[in-house]
């Protein structure tokens, strides 16, 4: 309820900067990440068009389209996206990362490799690359390399562990004894913390 209500408070924000100056690209791109986070990815695509549309050179805007694309599993229309940001920002690591995830929804395991290890190349410490080498070990039934990854995507603040204890994407490793004890131990500890 608290996260909705941000969520809420977020478009208006936006929606209102938007009043002020409609060619804001920067507040529908800002606007349309709320709307994605409430899964509303018929306005958020909207929003993210708009952005584009007010400036065709905003990477960030079809890196968000993308992951609104990939949610939707429209993975051909995220992985173009995200291949468009990747062009117009060869620095950006998110949108390498998010390619990777999406080449690894569709089962493109060498690919994803790539594109995950380009963006850790750009950022070490990218906690979403490292959990995302993670679900490609997964994807292969690699249990140790999947627990290797995903300790350091924790030791390095990954912290989601409702996506960890719930993701398609550790089903094929969920009952390995490497598995259970890191997300046992750690979830544990996030539990006693709240």
């Amino acid at each position: 309820m608290i996260k909705r209500q941000k969520y809420d408070v977020g478009i208006t924000k936006y929606t209102r900067a938007i009043e002020i100056d409609p060619q804001n690209y920067r507040a529908y791109s800002n606007r349309g990440i709320y709307y994605l986070k409430k899964r509303r990815y018929d306005l958020a695509i909207a929003d993210f068009n708009k952005a584009i549309e007010l400036h065709a050179e905003f990477d960030i805007a079809y890196v968000n389209r993308g992951t609104a694309y990939q949610e939707m599993g429209r993975y051909d229309l995220a992985i173009a996206d995200f291949t468009s940001a990747i062009e117009l920002n060869p620095k950006n690591g998110m949108a390498y990362n998010n390619r990777g995830f999406t080449l690894l929804l569709t089962e493109r395991f060498e690919e994803a490799e790539r594109d995950i290890k380009k963006s850790l190349e750009i950022n070490p410490d990218n906690i979403y690359a490292l959990n995302s080498m993670a679900e490609l070990s997964s994807a292969k039934n690699n249990p140790e390399e999947t627990c290797r990854w995903l300790k350091k995507a924790i030791e390095k603040g990954f912290n989601d562990w409702k996506y960890i204890e719930t993701s398609k994407t550790y089903d094929s490793i969920r009952n390995s004894q490497h598995f259970i004890s890191i997300v046992h131990k750690h979830c544990q500890r996030h539990r006693i913390a709240e």
